[in-house]
């Protein structure tokens, strides 16, 4: 008697249907080794109701899951993650591929979960599309919960300024202080940093970075007494900090913005020097009262490297009084609070 084997795929966790390893399946009329004669378990009947009700939350879930991938995908420009916009985009943000290429997954398995199809997704792949989306830590947990899977990076991320440490900031004065991430963003900074090498306040929001403004702002770059040294350090320290982030887009992004506009970036970056952080005196001269030799202190918030409080305290006395002015000269404006990046939501855990 002849048998005709089936061959049939075994989809993976990452891997979609169509491209798993291939199996033989069992003969239907295979012989029995078992000479003790066969028994049918007796088992309950299940209940249809309730595993029709798993069922159906099961798919409101996956439809939620995917329309919030299809917001946050829509939200997000081409220019945000390091793309070329290139000719007519006939949807709104990023396209899919461009979300399955950021992350690095398939873009079968990307397009199905878009589709709320019935599949399941691994950790990794969820993390790789968190990231790739640009997402903070409540849209990084909101996406977990609806895909149903645990994060295995619970409570890691730092992306806000929780009211206390403003204040804090706004206690340090005279002293300049700021809250900065690994990546040299500025998130907040009180009225005498902001007035310590430029006026912050001036800028968007997304030059507010102190490694684009010490490569392409002429008052900042005035402003370091030992530029050259000063940027490369600055450069070396970036490259240090993103071998954990070299997959994330907001990195490469600013990366190829820097290598866009600064030539001394490109020729810094391609030494692939690096560095860690440390705590030293630094050398500034403001425009308004002089030389500054302040030493600079960082008090981490969160894992080395990582989100930290950036405080200039002085070396001499001189520097002291030079920054009692600076304040006494920034007092006349009207008093404001610390300032923070827009949009901000204030995280335990900073």
């Amino acid at each position: 008697m002849t048998v005709d084997a089936r061959m049939t795929q075994v989809p993976t966790a990452d891997r979609p249907p169509g491209h798993g390893p291939r199996t033989e399946a069992p003969p239907t009329d295979a012989p029995r080794t078992d000479a003790r004669p066969a028994e049918t378990p007796r088992t309950a009947a299940p209940r249809t109701g309730a595993r029709d009700g798993a069922a159906a939350d099961a798919a409101v879930r996956r439809a939620e899951l995917a329309a919030f991938l299809r917001s946050r995908r829509e939200r997000i420009t081409p220019e945000q993650v390091g793309l070329v916009r290139g000719g007519r985009r006939r949807t709104p943000g990023l396209r899919r591929e461009e979300v399955a290429h950021l992350a690095a997954v398939g873009l079968t398995w990307y397009t199905w979960l878009e589709q709320a199809r019935n599949i399941q997704v691994s950790p990794q792949v969820l993390d790789a599309v968190a990231r790739a989306l640009l997402m903070d830590r409540a849209e990084r947990n909101h996406l977990f919960v609806l895909a149903g899977v645990a994060d295995p990076l619970p409570d890691t991320e730092c992306t806000g300024v929780p009211h206390a440490m403003r204040q804090v900031l706004d206690q340090l004065s005279p002293f300049p202080a700021a809250v900065q991430n690994g990546r040299f963003d500025i998130l907040a900074y009180n009225r005498p940093y902001g007035r310590l090498l430029c006026d912050l306040d001036a800028l968007p929001e997304e030059d507010r970075n102190c490694l684009w403004l010490a490569f392409t702002h002429p008052g900042w770059r005035a402003s370091l007494v030992d530029r050259d040294a000063t940027v490369r350090v600055m450069a070396a320290k970036f490259r240090a900090s993103m071998a954990e982030h070299v997959a994330e887009p907001a990195w490469k992004a600013l990366v190829a913005r820097l290598t866009e506009a600064s030539p001394e970036f490109r020729e810094i970056w391609a030494r692939h020097e690096v560095v860690r952080s440390v705590s030293k005196t630094k050398i500034f001269r403001n425009a308004q009262v002089g030389t500054l030799q302040l030493v600079a202190t960082n008090f981490w918030t969160g894992p080395n490297p990582g989100p930290r409080l950036l405080s200039y305290t002085p070396v001499d006395e001189e520097s002291r009084q030079r920054l009692v002015r600076l304040a006494e000269l920034d007092a006349a404006g009207p008093e404001q609070p610390p300032r923070t990046r827009q949009g901000e939501r204030p995280l335990a855990g900073v």
